[in-house]
């Protein structure tokens, strides 16, 4: 029994010292250390290599894209009560870059199957994220040959190596849409946590300084971290701190209110804009001023370890707002918001009551009407 005891012990220990160069950045990401070895056991077992990952999507075919106008998809949902935009006459688009779906670690880039959980969980995005815009907009989300989420707990070297090859099929994916759909239309860029990594750099290197940057509406670059060192680099485009401005940026990530009065040092530079006042920083928002909440529909597949085969998972019609839910305040570099310990949001609330996964939900009716009002005012100032 000795014997098993220290064999056990001395696994443990061989384990620990594994993981310990990485711990650091796992705690980063806001994981426990025994989170921080379930994600270690399933990585990949191979070092990044482009020539490993399937060819680059034709955006010429509509197969390649998550969403478009023209073709029924999940981003068409409309919250029970509200109507959404004509997106075959719509006056602006938005070009949406869609978060991490990709949660396993056979490969270090999506290999994009036809029928798997991940498209299943991008499809599940469309509806709870890229959906918030077709109250003003026409929605283009094209697929992306994605980083996996474990490409976030390894090296930075590592992870930037890797979301620079993914980086492409963004850029290519924006360029087709300038060139073949977008026909000088005015468009807003929107996107949550991996693919606001992608589009920030999209804006600094397609956007900031450029002809596009009068058609740019506004940006929406949810979750993920924007440092203010960042912003202070453009030379057009701007921390928004109002409902109606133009051209500039709003981001957040959201934390349970619980922990306000923690150190959280890593934010302290992060941009934060609440969406309830659309203020850069301020007092905690009125419930009032809350337009509303909505649950999200269907189920998120967040299984890391096994096969990426598909659950069945079907969206249907998303349900009408709660209005008036839920109070807000930029701190520190971050968006303190309710506690939902208790209500069926809880469950899209991760880990140190990060709510990551709220980032869209809670605020999904501030977010609509905020968009609708930006493209109203940017038409009557510019096709007025």
């Amino acid at each position: 029994m000795k014997k098993i005891f220290f064999i056990f012990a001395f696994l443990l220990l061989a384990t620990s010292v594994w993981i310990f160069p990485y711990y650091k950045e796992l705690r980063h990401e806001g994981l426990t250390f025994e989170m921080a070895y379930y994600y270690l056991m399933g990585r990949p077992d191979h070092k990044f290599d482009p020539m490993d990952a399937v060819p680059q999507l034709d955006y010429s075919k509509q197969t390649s894209w998550a969403s478009l106008p023209f073709i029924s998809d999940e981003a068409d949902l409309i919250p029970a009560g509200e109507v959404g935009v004509d997106q075959l006459n719509s006056k602006v688009d938005v070009f949406f870059v869609h978060p991490t779906g990709y949660l396993k670690g056979q490969h270090w880039t999506d290999p994009l199957e036809a029928k798997s959980a991940t498209k299943e969980n991008t499809q599940w995005m469309m509806a709870n994220q890229a959906s918030t815009f077709n109250g003003c907009c026409s929605i283009y989300a094209p697929h992306y040959r994605q980083a996996s989420i474990y490409s976030y707990y390894d090296t930075e070297k590592v992870r930037e190596e890797i979301h620079a090859f993914v980086y492409e099929d963004v850029k290519k994916a924006f360029e087709y849409f300038i060139q073949n759909y977008s026909n000088g239309r005015p468009f807003i860029i929107a996107s949550h946590s991996q693919g606001t990594h992608h589009s920030i750099r999209l804006l600094a290197e397609e956007i900031d300084g450029t002809n596009l940057y009068a058609r740019m509406v506004g940006a929406y670059i949810i979750g993920g971290e924007i440092s203010k060192s960042w912003i202070k680099k453009m030379n057009d485009i701007y921390i928004c701190d109002g409902p109606t401005e133009l051209g500039c940026l709003v981001h957040w990530d959201t934390i349970n209110e619980t922990n306000i009065n923690k150190n959280m040092s890593r934010f302290k530079n992060n941009i934060c804009v609440n969406p309830i006042t659309w203020k850069n920083e301020g007092p905690l928002s009125n419930l009032s001023e809350s337009k509303g909440s909505v649950y999200v529909s269907g189920n998120f597949a967040i299984d890391l370890i096994g096969d990426d085969d598909p659950k069945g998972e079907t969206f249907g019609p998303l349900e009408a707002p709660v209005k008036q839910y839920v109070q807000a305040q930029c701190k520190n570099g971050i968006l303190f918001a309710s506690d939902q310990s208790g209500t069926r949001f809880q469950g899209f609330g991760g880990s140190d009551g990060n709510y990551h996964g709220l980032d869209f939900a809670l605020f999904y009716m501030d977010i609509r009407e905020n968009a609708i009002l930006k493209v109203k005012t940017y038409l009557e100032i510019n096709f007025n």
